[in-house]
């Protein structure tokens, strides 16, 4: 990891590591707030509860950009060749938005609580900018879009408070989006502040990539072509290709294609749709090649997925 300077070129000590009982704090401030199953809206937009009762098989899916805490319970991550564990008293930095799959493990008394705070590139912008705070050197590597860290003194705190504001109307008002930056600022000074700072170099390749899947969540269900996406990115096709792959695990098509169906399986959940018509707003114009596509991808066929 790269070392942080303060404006006078000091160096930005790590805080010491967390207190015994942080996590059962935090699963005591979450469970009330946990209403229902997976993802639950707070009063405040970029904050989500996570919430499980049960384990969950490894699962395809794709997270937004986002900080996610662990309170009680863990998960399995892979992407790709990579398994990433994340449970109490870590914190899983997703920066770009990656297919991957996920199990979650829960014990019968203790259900998988957590928190789930969105990655704005603008607040980190802004926070970087009142930092002052600059380099000694660029990476030696491309930083890690998606990786679990443990949580030190300093960030469990800050997340305390924030879970602590979500229980109180006025307090979240007021000072909600103040806690949701704190937050952020100690991911930004945290082991896994590489793949924060690297959004923000705006002639880097790492951000265009960014920029590129952006892109692609706002348009994935329109004709895209590698050309399209390296143009808005101002890259070279072949670059770009070699750039989104170094980042991304994946070939920007192949990304696209998972971005298609796991958008459809959210739609067929909640019956928007039928098959054929999940398949074209994805997208898709072959709803044959939309059904085998699925089933390669989830193990079972669109039409069962349709709860009945």
């Amino acid at each position: 990891m790269d070392t942080l300077l303060s404006p006078t070129g000091a160096a930005l000590s790590d805080p010491p590591q967390a207190p015994d009982g942080l996590g059962q704090r935090m699963a005591g401030l979450i469970a009330p707030l946990a209403t229902g199953e997976g993802f639950i809206s707070t009063a405040l937009p970029d904050v989500q509860v996570v919430a499980m009762q049960c384990s969950q098989p490894r699962t395809p899916l794709i997270y937004e950009p986002s900080l996610i805490v662990i309170a009680q319970g863990r998960k399995i991550g892979y992407l790709e060749d990579r398994v990433i564990h994340y449970g109490a008293g870590n914190y899983l930095i997703q920066a770009l938005p990656l297919p991957f799959e996920c199990e979650t493990l829960v014990s019968p008394d203790q259900p998988l609580l957590g928190v789930s705070i969105g990655i704005d590139r603008l607040v980190l912008d802004e926070l970087v900018r009142s930092m002052q705070a600059r380099r000694m050197t660029p990476p030696a590597r491309s930083p890690v879009p998606m990786a679990a860290v443990p949580m030190n003194a300093s960030m469990g705190n800050a997340v305390l408070r924030l879970l602590e504001c979500l229980h109180d109307p006025l307090c979240c008002e007021a000072l909600g989006p103040g806690r949701v930056r704190e937050v952020l600022f100690e991911a930004l000074r945290g082991p896994q502040s590489d793949s924060l700072w690297q959004l923000l170099q705006d002639a880097g390749k790492y951000s265009r990539i960014a920029d590129a899947l952006a892109y692609l969540h706002r348009h994935y269900a329109e004709p895209i072509s590698v050309e399209r996406l390296a143009d808005e990115v101002n890259m070279s096709p072949s670059h770009f290709h070699h750039h989104f792959k170094r980042t991304t695990q994946l070939a920007p098509m192949q990304y696209l294609k998972r971005l298609r169906l796991l958008k459809a399986r959210v739609l067929l959940g909640q019956r928007i749709h039928n098959v054929n018509l999940t398949a074209a707003a994805v997208g898709y114009q072959s709803p044959s090649q939309f059904s085998r596509d699925y089933k390669r991808y989830f193990g079972n066929s669109p039409a069962n997925e349709r709860p009945g």
